[in-house]
C-alpha cells in the first residue's frame, strides 16, 4: 500500500489532530531541531496554523505518521510549497513522540513521503532545509539520497551561538535509480 509500512501509515491531517501537534509544538526538546523561532504558541495559534497552512493550503499535503499497532500519532511529514508548474517541493518531517526517535520512524516515514512525491505526483526534485548541529537528521538524509545543495552561514542563533542552515535536495531520478 503506498502509504503504509509494517510498523507506521500515514494518514491525511485532520483538525482532531491538533491537540497532539500543539503538544509537539510547545516541547523545547522536539522543536529544538526544527522549529527556528522556538515560540511558545497558544492552542488558538496551533489551531489557526493547522487549518490555514495545513489543511486548507493547496501547496501544501501533510501527513500524520501514526504507529501501525496502537494508531497512535507519533510525528508529522508533509510535502510544502508544492509547485506543480517546475514539479517540485520541499519536505518537512518531526517525530513527535521522543520513544519512536533514533528508531528508523523518521526514515520510513520520508520514504513513504518521498515514494509518493516522485513515483505518484511525479516531482522532479524534493529538497529540505536542515540545521546544521543536527548532524543525526542529516546523515539519515544521505542516507535516502540527499545532496547537500548550499549553506545559509549563521542562519540561526541558538543555544548562545550561531549556527548554519544546510539545503539539501535530490531528483527524481537519483531516487528512482
Amino acid at each position: 500500500m503506498l502509504f503504509q509500512t509494517e510498523r507506521i501509515y500515514l494518514r491525511k491531517m485532520t483538525g482532531e489532530d491538533v491537540d497532539v501537534y500543539h503538544r509537539w509544538r510547545n516541547d523545547e526538546e522536539i522543536m529544538r531541531t526544527t522549529n527556528p523561532s522556538m515560540d511558545v504558541y497558544t492552542w488558538e495559534d496551533t489551531n489557526g496554523f493547522v487549518n490555514q497552512v495545513i489543511l486548507h493550503a493547496s501547496a501544501s499535503k501533510s501527513y500524520m505518521i501514526v504507529d501501525s499497532q496502537t494508531n497512535r500519532p507519533i510525528g508529522i511529514t508533509s510535502l510544502i510549497q508544492i509547485d506543480l508548474k517546475n514539479r517540485n517541493a520541499e519536505c518537512i518531517i518531526d517525530i513527535g513522540e521522543k520513544e519512536y526517535w533514533g528508531k528508523g520512524y523518521g526514515r520510513e516515514a520520508l520514504k513513504l513521503l518521498l515514494d509518493y512525491a516522485f513515483l505518484e505526483m511525479n516531482l522532479h526534485r524534493v529538497s529540505l532545509r536542515v540545521f546544521s548541529f543536527n548532524e543525526k537528521a542529516i546523515k539519515l538524509y544521505d542516507r535516502l539520497g540527499f545532496k547537500q545543495e548550499g549553506i545559509s552561514r549563521q542562519f540561526l542563533f541558538r543555544e548562545g551561538k550561531w549556527h548554519d542552515l544546510v539545503h539539501m535536495g535530490i531528483l527524481q531520478e537519483e531516487y528512482i535509480s
